[in-house]
């Protein structure tokens, strides 16, 4: 039986006029109000208690079990002095609730169950209780009613009380659930962070929002969002998650009542309600707190997704980097929504002091985050490796890290660009070289492409035939394919201008031409080639690879 069927029952039991129908009308319907059983019902007379006739003896069967033996009437003798347990056979709860009125002890209802009644129950026994015990207070005084006119007055009043109380009851529990039901159904449906505030504005009417623990709004729902949204520095927002973490439930803070997702005692997020003019009642707290509970499993549920996606994705950058099979590495590529047919570049990113910090490697993604498609992220030692479809714009993803990080103590190194899945063994070879002598130069800090490193790419260790026929034709292949095309030998001549340190009239002897041929031959190469012979590095470069051109190329084309 909910309150309502008690509001029903109380005016049938104020209209009874024999006492003994009051009683049984009570015992009749404590097997509404949950899994009791009226054991057996009493009215005081002169000589004590005697059993109200007509009620069946014993409790009944469960689930098929026999009949459960009466009670005997001799346990209620000398009762009258406070309600108790009763200890009866085969019952685990039996409690004697007295009928009282203004003259004492009017009756009693013996009451059992299978467990002891929760709060809930406690009350609605109460309820039954109290409004038999005023309906036989009431059919006493009927008798006298010109001198009982203010008991009965009392006793309308504590009537009017239990209804009133009651029908808070009924009130608050469709409330509540309203709330379970709104967010079961979000639940249901797979409702994300949006879901989840859009359906605690509309139980609360207050504007609802999702932070995570660093201030950042992730969502929100109803009238007067903010734009832009404010950033509140990281001391207040700690002093702010302080507070809100001492209590259990929701805390109101500055205008705001703040609940705090922490699933296994992670903080993921907080969910609050905008509530400026203070509005906020018992049933807006028990919305924000259950909708918690919900955030709270739909943030650990995301993290525990992004942990798995990057799982992958590290296992698929790191075999690449050892030199996955092709058709294999594209197939797993594209699982994880990356196309490995496109153009990529290996880079290599080293921040001293910042190896063992997780934010380290969240810094590096949110620095590249971008470029059209995420790049694949993995970590080896001190260093994050990432391959990017993009080329990084000089030195902007160095100069985000720094402003990120607190420190400009870093480097970063970039490969040529990578082709096929194949090549990115090779292309991390190169980033890898890239950092090396970034961090060994004078200026260790910053950015630097392999292509831009010169004469350096030949001068480490493990260089190869491949790499110096690349360094080769980066700074002769325009010269070398002019003398395939037209049978000249402008390679030929800049290599002896070179031997010859630079002298107009060695370089021309040794070529056996007139100087002036060898003066139009180098504005030839100048025009041709597009370098600056003048510059002391584009000389160097030019030089060491004329040297490799003839020495150990062999003077191929």
């Amino acid at each position: 039986m909910d309150p309502q069927g008690l509001l029903v029952l109380s005016h049938t039991l104020f209209a009874c006029v024999q006492q003994s129908e009051i009683v049984r009308l009570a015992m009749g319907h404590v097997s509404a109000l949950g899994p009791y059983h009226a054991e057996a019902g009493y009215l005081a007379t002169a000589a004590g208690l005697s059993r109200v006739p007509g009620q069946e003896a014993g409790a009944p069967a469960v689930d098929d079990a026999p009949v459960k033996p009466p009670v005997d009437d001799a346990l209620m003798k000398g009762f009258g002095e406070a309600d108790g347990p009763v200890s009866l056979p085969e019952r685990p709860w039996t409690w004697a609730f007295g009928l009282r009125g203004v003259g004492g002890l009017l009756g009693c209802l013996l009451i059992s169950s299978r467990s002891e009644p929760d709060e809930q129950g406690r009350f609605l026994l109460g309820s039954l209780v109290g409004l038999t015990s005023a309906a036989l207070s009431l059919t006493v005084t009927r008798a006298s009613h010109s001198e009982y006119a203010g008991e009965l007055s009392r006793l309308r009043t504590e009537r009017d009380t239990a209804l009133r109380q009651l029908d808070a009851v009924r009130s608050e529990s469709r409330l509540r659930q309203t709330v379970h039901e709104t967010l079961a159904r979000v639940a249901a449906r797979g409702g994300g962070e949006d879901a989840i505030t859009q359906a605690l504005y509309e139980l609360t009417g207050l504007s609802a929002l999702v932070e995570d623990r660093f201030g950042n709004l992730r969502s929100w729902a109803g009238p007067g969002r903010p734009d832009p949204y404010p950033v509140r520095s990281s001391t207040d927002q700690e002093e702010m998650l302080r507070q809100a973490g001492r209590e259990a439930g929701p805390v109101k803070i500055k205008g705001r009542l703040i609940a705090l997702a922490r699933p296994r005692g992670d903080l993921l997020g907080v969910l609050a309600l905008e509530d400026p003019e203070a509005t906020a009642d018992e049933h807006t707290v028990f919305a924000l707190d259950h909708a918690q509970w919900s955030l709270a499993r739909e943030l650990l549920r995301l993290r525990e997704l992004s942990e798995a996606e990057v799982r992958l994705h590290r296992q698929l950058m790191d075999d690449l980097l050892e030199g996955a099979e092709e058709t294999s590495a594209r197939a797993r590529a594209k699982a994880c929504g990356h196309d490995l047919r496109r153009t990529h570049y290996v880079v290599v990113v080293h921040w001293p002091g910042n190896a063992a910090i997780s934010s380290f490697t969240r810094a590096v993604e949110q620095a590249t985050a971008g470029s059209a498609t995420p790049p694949l992220i993995t970590r080896r030692g001190d260093r994050v490796i990432l391959l990017t479809e993009s080329r990084p714009d000089d030195d902007a993803v160095y100069t985000a890290l720094a402003h990120e990080l607190g420190t400009p103590d870093g480097a970063i190194g970039v490969s040529t660009r990578c082709d096929s899945p194949d090549g990115i063994p090779r292309a991390y070879e190169e980033a890898l070289r890239a950092l090396e002598v970034r961090q060994n130069s004078r200026q260790h800090s910053g950015t630097t492409f392999f292509d831009d490193l010169g004469l350096y790419r030949i001068l480490g260790p493990g260089n190869d035939l491949r790499e110096l026929e690349d360094f080769v034709r980066e700074w002769l292949g325009r010269l070398i394919d002019y003398d395939t095309r037209h049978d000249t030998e402008l390679v030929e001549t800049l290599s002896r201008y070179f031997d010859c340190g630079g002298n107009y009239d060695d370089a021309a002897a040794a070529l056996t031409v007139h100087r002036s041929t060898l003066r139009y031959r180098l504005q030839r190469i100048r025009e041709i080639s597009d370098r600056d012979l003048a510059d002391v590095d584009t000389r160097l470069n030019l030089q060491v690879a004329t040297r490799v051109w003839k020495i150990i190329l062999g003077g191929r084309r």
